[in-house]
């Protein structure tokens, strides 16, 4: 249920008496404002300008003066900080902050193009880790989300640079995103960010499991530790939603596994040594594991499941059945867990979940033996049958919610209850 929604019904709750005013109250502080949405016509209106600036320029770069390239740098760069801080005192924050990410983007393109007017080869990214600190400073300055996805991608992006171009792996580079902006979501928690930093630090790492061509399972070690660092964090919704990207790449890998693992072909690229990496893996979740239970959230541990290395077995029927329990065992668990905290939204995940490894599981194990119009006629009876008892089991989970809020709201038992004295009858 969305604040929202409550600000618009819950007025009429009241004049029908469904509750009462103070009741109203409580409910709409249970859910507290939402975030103001990512400005996105500023974000892709600075980087429009930005690209059309740099292509106008660029077009004619070589045959304008060196004075008057330096001058256009700086006047461009000041000019839009400049822009920025005048809105932003003005009360327009969305153009602000759009004007200050020009700005950051103008501070890089200058850094490459001084770069090129004197001619210095670089052959290390010193140059293009002034925008990463550059990206950090404005975010903690002005607190915006928007500059906040900028140095993510321009930490990305310089990452990128640096393995493809360079052939190396810049850690001040990546120190600078996962401290600097690690920090800033640690302390300025806000849902949208940690999705975006989650993101970003999962692009490092991945970079990180090329550069030292590493198994490709070893991206799972950082991926968790990320995970971890959302059960720390006291505040529930940010610390989900830093940990959704991490989940999500796990849910894929174990889902492929189950789909495409049949034989051994992929032992070279998946298995690292056992002991090194259940024991690195094992300690990113005894962290988890105490941040869950110093923050209340033991029920969630089971989404660990998915981390488990199957890969480790051997191709064929053996694995395919082991992911496909890990998989049930998984989406089993999100349904418990909507049963009993009655989440809608985690009973449909876990319905959905439900149904994908239904999905692999008669693809994987009938198609081989089975006739094909039989095939679809078996899997369609399933998946009308499951869609069946799911929705049924949806609107169980929610009538089990109803009562205690009815009778929050004052509405009398219903009649026949063994509990209620029974009303005095009047003769005629």
């Amino acid at each position: 249920m969305s604040r929202k929604f409550l600000e618009t019904e819950s007025p009429s709750w009241v004049t029908d008496g469904l509750i009462s005013e103070a009741q109203r109250q409580q409910l709409l502080a249970r859910y507290p404002p939402e975030a103001q949405p990512l400005g996105l016509l500023p974000l892709l209106g600075s980087v429009l300008v930005g690209l059309s600036a740099l292509s106008v320029v660029a077009a004619n770069w070589q045959a304008l003066p060196v004075a008057l390239r330096l001058a256009l740098l700086l006047g461009s760069l000041t000019g839009s900080y400049a822009a920025g801080s005048y809105f932003l005192r003005r009360g327009n924050d969305d153009l602000g902050h759009g004007l200050i990410g020009l700005g950051l983007i103008l501070f890089g393109a200058s850094i490459i193009l001084t770069s090129q007017l004197y001619q210095l080869v670089g052959y290390d990214a010193s140059g293009l880790l002034a925008w990463v600190v550059a990206g950090v400073a404005v975010s903690y300055v002005y607190g915006s989300r928007l500059l906040v996805l900028l140095t993510v991608l321009i930490g990305a992006a310089v990452q990128t640079y640096c393995v493809e171009s360079l052939g190396i792996f810049s850690y001040v580079t990546a120190w600078l995103v996962v401290g600097g902006m690690g920090y800033y979501w640690w302390r300025r928690p806000d849902a949208v960010s940690a999705t975006v930093l989650a993101v970003g630090l999962l692009w490092q790492a991945g970079l990180l499991i090329i550069v030292l061509h590493a198994k490709i399972t070893w991206f799972f070690v950082p991926a968790m530790a990320i995970y971890a660092a959302g059960d720390w964090h006291p505040n529930r919704a940010v610390g989900r939603a830093i940990q959704v990207p991490s989940l999500v790449a796990a849910y894929l890998f174990m889902f492929g596994l189950a789909t495409f693992g049949e034989t051994d072909a992929y032992a070279n690229i998946l298995r690292p040594p056992l002991l090194p990496y259940l024991a690195a893996l094992g300690a990113v979740f005894g962290l988890s594991a105490l941040g869950k239970r110093a923050q209340g959230r033991l029920a969630s541990l089971p989404e660990w499941l998915l981390l488990l290395p199957g890969f480790y077995l051997s191709g064929g029927l053996t694995l395919a059945v082991a992911t496909l329990v890990v998989l049930y065992a998984h989406a089993g668990s999100v349904l418990a867990r909507a049963n009993r905290e009655h989440d809608s939204d985690q009973l449909t995940l876990g319905a959905v979940l439900f149904v994908a490894a239904t999905a692999v599981a008669y693809f994987k194990l009938t198609w081989g033996f089975m006739d094909k119009s039989l095939f679809f006629l078996i899997g369609g009876v399933l998946l009308l049958g499951l869609s069946w008892y799911l929705r049924r089991r949806n609107a169980q989970v929610l009538a089990a919610a109803a009562p205690p809020v009815a009778q929050q709201a004052g509405t009398p038992p219903a009649p026949g209850n063994d509990n209620e004295p029974e009303a005095p009858a009047h003769n005629s």
